[in-house]
């Protein structure tokens, strides 16, 4: 024992009482009969005993139900997921005698399923892989970690501390958890922070959670009378009015001051009485900055070293890591460990803690800074000798002044690599932002730039196109990474919703590429990024150079095969020879799958080829082939744990795949849920705009018109639209909504307009953009030979396609402006077509109309049989209307 060492002391939480009875409701509803979750937040200044409250939290819930616990500190901030490994790694890694065993790793495989090779890396239990972790779909996979925990341990506390300090992907997902639905497991989270402490992205996460949280407490000091109370209850009733007002006015009422400086009192001897006031100042510097500083300097040289060595390594230190930084020895520093600890500054053994973060924060500070910038060069070497990784090291690398070093830019894209893995991609962007200020040596620069921008790419597309455009014009960019670098920058741009640009790019890159490969493949990025435009300068002509150049095509690498994809889709919006599109398709294919390296989680190629190859056997009535397609993105997506914009758009395109096949309610399903998941990206993004299209010309189809009119506001669905194309075509489905509103006159003008920029590109396909049917069918009261015009027009190019479907529509359109045995007659023909085609909700509409039409009511109870298995209300009343009309 240190002499005169300082006893411990116990906290008394006074004037907490609403707190502590608000925190044993949550604690008792965690562990009742019905558990139920719930997130409390307290939030103050520094040492208003914000720790003591959550120590009260965890001793209610002691023996109620699991709890597991986590600490943010300052030096810890960069390190991803910090606080989820020490929140969750408890129950992966221990079991009840506190031992990992090869059976509990089983266990943690077995709660995760195929979520392990994602979130295992995150949470620390598994090595990282080589591909690039979804940031959300590692948030979704810890939500599926802490679920099934519940199952296995019922009621869940997590308790957060000091969540200023918290990472920022630890703060991500709680505060995305936290805000989950309610009638969830039963997890009570309790979360702690300084309000002067949050900045940044740091306080709009724990804003998230103080909205979200059922008690958001703001902390206040003690007052007078509380303070008076705290110094009786330790020092005796025996202290008088003068003294307790000084330890008030001496402290000003902070919980931790205040009982660190009645320690003191104690420690000292000193009486509790007036004339011992005025010494009550000096002790209670010693408790805080400079005073505590010179406290920790009063126990030695080496005590002091091992004291700065525990604080630039921050929290969980390692006794190990501390002994290799302070220099000192094995038993040296177990002894400087001891003193630091009957001092109240250090506690427990390995790992050690400090007591309070503002002990930390104050030794932390008083390092001189060149020996605090030089302990973390040599903790990072101390860090990266002993296996933990270069990620492990990078918060220590990070606070390194640049110096020229290229070994230090390699560990810091080692680590940028590493955190990419765990699904940290701003974690990598510091890492590498690092690295560019080193600087890299010219040729690695452009390099860095790239991975800056492949960091960025999930996740934020407008900081992409800055990093890669960067690469692009570095004149010491490896030509043979200049392709990459194009490619990657044009598909930022479109996900950015610039496709005009990404197109730009890639014409420029084609125009100065040698013949060869990588120009071919330049082409093919020209030819996809022009496609997708919403707008072109010469659709038709771009449309010929590809039918050029994909003709002689047999799909013999990739490359062929990507161009294939696109010329399929690009003769599908044509309306060209649907068997020939089919036929086209199928060259792209390598034995009727996609073929490594263009699936859809391939990044070399990205998901929008296969999505438009998808979707032309969609438009060709091959519905078996889409859906197929389709739920494979789904899989491969979800697989990959890419839970952002890849799985929105998945969704997107299986509930368009239940649309065409009449399965109006599941479509509706995924959908919606398509853009739940993209909301979680960004606002305005191309997803966005194919979502809520396929949405909306959904819910039309349904007969709800409302709801479609909700979601076209919900979802800013009206001009100008997305600059890339939407499916199905966007300006006609908006007019089909006007339509169904009864706003006639914008209808018909929203429709013309899609027409002439349709024709004008090329596009006839009348399924994909339906704007000359319901444009007829608009204008057959007032302008019934332009009606006619436009279903000759419709029928045409249906015939010209072949689907059966695209006939039936077309047919049906003709009816709807004829009258007596003539529309009877064509209604006729559109149901044979229909009864064909794979599309269930344009056969029930043409079966009633005909049931109307003929007087037939067999053919009507069909049509309304077959309107209620897709769910169509509207067209279901239609047909109960006219069925009551008949009898």
């Amino acid at each position: 024992m240190v002499p005169g060492a300082e006893r411990p002391v116990v906290l008394p939480l006074l004037e907490r009482e609403s707190e502590l009875a608000s925190a044993t409701r949550a604690v008792d509803a965690l562990c009742g009969t019905a558990p139920a979750g719930g997130l409390l937040v307290y939030r103050g200044a520094a040492g208003l005993g914000k720790t003591a409250l959550l120590n009260e939290v965890r001793r209610f819930a002691a023996g109620r139900c699991a709890v597991w616990s986590a600490r943010g500190g300052e030096t810890v901030t960069s390190v991803p997921f910090h606080g989820v490994r020490q929140l969750l790694q408890p129950a992966l890694m221990a079991g009840e005698s506190g031992g990992a065993t090869a059976g509990e790793a089983l266990d943690a495989r077995e709660l995760l399923g195929d979520r392990y090779e994602i979130v295992g890396p995150a949470l620390g239990i598994a090595p990282p892989g080589t591909q690039h972790a979804d940031p959300q779909g590692v948030r979704d996979g810890l939500d599926l970690l802490v679920d099934r925990l519940a199952e296995v341990h019922g009621p869940l506390l997590l308790v957060i501390d000091d969540a200023h300090w918290a990472d920022l992907e630890t703060l991500a997902w709680l505060a995305s958890f936290a805000v989950r639905p309610p009638g969830g497991p039963p997890v009570l989270v309790v979360v702690a922070y300084r309000t002067e402490e949050a900045v940044g992205e740091t306080a709009r996460h724990l804003q998230t959670l103080g909205t979200a949280a059922r008690l958001r407490v703001s902390l206040r000091a003690l007052t007078p009378e509380a303070t008076a109370e705290l110094t009786r209850a330790t020092l005796g009733e025996e202290a008088d009015d003068p003294f307790c007002r000084e330890v008030w006015a001496v402290t000003g009422g902070n919980a931790y001051e205040t009982v660190e400086l009645l320690a003191k009192v104690q420690d000292s001897g000193l009486a509790p009485a007036e004339e011992s006031a005025s010494a009550l100042r000096a002790l209670g510097a010693s408790a805080r900055g400079k005073g505590l500083v010179a406290r920790l300097e009063e126990l030695g040289a080496n005590t002091t070293k091992f004291a700065w060595a525990a604080a630039v390594l921050g929290t969980d230190i390692s006794l190990d890591l501390a002994i290799s930084l302070s220099g000192l020895g094995w038993e040296e520093a177990a002894e400087c460990a001891e003193r630091l600890r009957v001092a109240r500054i250090l506690e427990g053994t390995d790992p050690l803690e400090f007591v309070h973060p503002l002990i930390a924060g104050a030794v932390y500070r008083a390092i001189p800074p060149a020996m605090r910038t030089a302990l973390h060069g040599r903790a990072a070497w101390a860090v990266s000798r002993s296996g933990r990784g270069a990620a492990a090291a990078a918060p220590h690398l990070l606070e390194v002044h640049p110096d020229n070093d290229a070994e230090l830019v390699g560990q810091l894209r080692e680590a940028a690599a590493e955190n990419l893995a765990v699904g940290a991609p701003d974690a990598a962007r510091r890492c590498l932002e690092r690295a560019l200020l080193e600087p890299p040596l010219p040729a690695v620069r452009a390099r860095v730039l790239y991975e800056l921008g492949c960091a960025t790419l999930l996740t934020s597309p407008a900081t992409t196109v800055g990093h890669l455009r960067a690469a692009l014009d570095s004149p010491d960019l490896d030509p043979a990474l200049r392709v990459d670098v194009v490619f990657r920058l044009a598909q930022a741009l479109t996900h950015n919703n610039q496709t005009g640009e990404a197109a730009q790019v890639v014409a420029e890159e084609v125009a100065r590429a040698e013949p060869g490969q990588d120009r071919m493949r330049l082409q093919a990025a020209h030819f996809l990024w022009e496609g997708v435009r919403a707008v072109e300068d010469n659709g038709p002509a771009r449309s010929g150079r590809l039918r050029e150049v994909a003709r002689p095509l047999t799909g013999r690498d990739n490359t062929e095969r990507v161009l294939l994809m696109l010329r399929a889709f690009d003769g599908t919006a044509r309306g060209e020879s649907a068997e020939e599109i089919v036929q086209i398709g199928e060259r792209a294919l390598l034995n009727g799958r996609l073929a490594p390296g263009v699936g859809w989680a391939d990044p070399a190629w990205g998901f929008e080829a296969p999505a438009l190859l998808g979707l032309s056997y969609a438009f060709a009535d091959r519905l078996d082939q889409a859906e197929s397609l389709f739920n494979e993105a789904l899989r491969a997506f979800e697989i990959s744990g890419w839970s952002g914009g890849h799985l929105a758009f998945a969704h997107a395109l299986v509930g368009y795949a239940h649309r065409r096949r009449g399965r109006l309610a599941e479509a509706e399903s995924y959908l919606r849920e398509s853009l739940r998941l993209a909301d979680r990206v960004g606002d305005g993004l191309p997803m966005h705009w194919d979502a809520a299209c396929m949405l909306i010309d959904t819910l039309l189809a349904r007969g709800h018109v409302e709801a479609a009119q909700d979601a076209a506001e919900r979802h800013a669905f009206a001009p100008p639209y997305s600059s890339s194309i939407v499916i199905p075509d966007a300006q006609s489905v908006r007019g089909r909504l006007l339509l169904a509103q009864g706003r006639h006159d914008e209808a018909v003008a929203e429709l013309d307009a899609a027409g002439r920029a349709l024709t004008a590109r090329g596009r006839h396909n009348i399924v994909m953009a339906p704007w000359a049917c319901d444009l007829a069918r608009a204008l057959a009261p007032t302008d019934p030979v332009r009606a006619a015009e436009l279903a000759r027009y419709a029928r045409d190019r249906a015939e010209r396609f072949g689907t059966d479907t695209a006939i039936g529509v077309a047919l049906s359109c003709e009816a709807s402006l004829k009258e007596g045995p003539a529309a009877v007659s064509l209604l006729a023909h559109a149901v044979e077509h229909l009864d064909a085609s794979p599309c269930a909700y344009e056969r029930a509409v043409a079966r009633v109309e005909y049931g109307i039409a003929a007087d037939l009511p067999v053919e009507l109870t069909r049509g309304l049989e077959l309107a209620r298995r897709c769910g169509a209300d509207g067209l279901v009343a239609r047909a109960e209307q006219a069925m009551a009309g008949i009898r």
